[in-house]
């Protein structure tokens, strides 16, 4: 079997739809294909981007044309400078990059939680509540912190169910009531990340920059992280899956 035809049959497996992730975990499992090259991954990431079956969605996140329609019904639609702030493109880029975030979070052996109100939408053909590990946010302090950090898009936990990271992933809603919610987290000692849009880095900045988020932006207790970003992060964690030993 030709690496490419591999590749196509993973999508196939898959649900025509795969982060290039996936396929960095899928498709060596298919016997019958040798990857006879020292940058294997690199060989996937050429495969999508030349083949004619496959076309993209958005960064590390490919699929098969001939799933397009299937797909486009399902909600996984290419976004484009007329339907971006569309309610179905704002929903599939939520729920994508909250499954991104989960998956790390899990790949780390860290307890993961999103919101029960999120829990039935999908990252790409997983619902997000079967996707996280925690089904009930832990009362690991009092309840109006426990339950102002209940809405928050993800949550990592350590073994002690004690907060690791806070994550909310803005798309076009108003980062600065993100940023009222790590205020009033903030004495924990966890990390606080804003997920969007390269180009809302400057919004992010002003924001921060607001008298009243003072401390924080001196302590550097809250970080902006790009989707970009966020898709590289998780595609490295998965290939390092793939490592037997590593070097910490």
């Amino acid at each position: 079997m030709k690496q490419y035809e591999a590749v196509i049959q993973t999508l196939e497996k898959l649900g025509g739809v795969a982060t290039l992730g996936q396929l960095n975990q899928e498709v060596f499992k298919i016997k019958e294909c040798e990857w006879k090259t020292k940058t294997p991954f690199a060989s996937i990431r050429r495969i999508v981007q030349e083949n004619g079956n496959i076309y993209k969605i958005k960064p590390g996140l490919w699929a098969l044309k001939s799933y397009r329609k299937e797909l486009e019904q399902r909600g996984i639609i290419v976004e484009t400078e007329k339907n971006k702030n569309s309610k179905e493109v704002t929903e599939f880029n939520h729920s994508y990059y909250q499954g991104l975030l989960v998956s790390i979070g899990n790949f780390k052996k860290l307890g993961t939680f999103v919101p029960n109100q999120d829990k039935n939408k999908l990252f790409l053909y997983e619902k997000l509540g079967d996707l996280r590990t925690l089904q009930n946010l832990p009362n690991y302090s009092y309840e109006n912190f426990v339950s102002r950090s209940s809405t928050i898009d993800v949550i990592w936990f350590n073994e002690r169910n004690m907060p690791d990271s806070f994550f909310e992933v803005e798309h076009s809603t108003d980062i600065q009531n993100s940023l009222m919610k790590f205020y009033d987290l903030q004495d924990f000692h966890a990390g606080m990340f804003i997920v969007a849009d390269v180009k809302r880095h400057n919004e992010y900045n002003k924001k921060l920059g607001y008298s009243s988020f003072t401390k924080m932006k001196s302590d550097k207790r809250v970080k902006f992280l790009s989707y970009d970003e966020l898709e590289r992060q998780y595609r490295q964690t998965i290939e390092l899956q793939n490592i037997h030993t590593l070097i910490i």
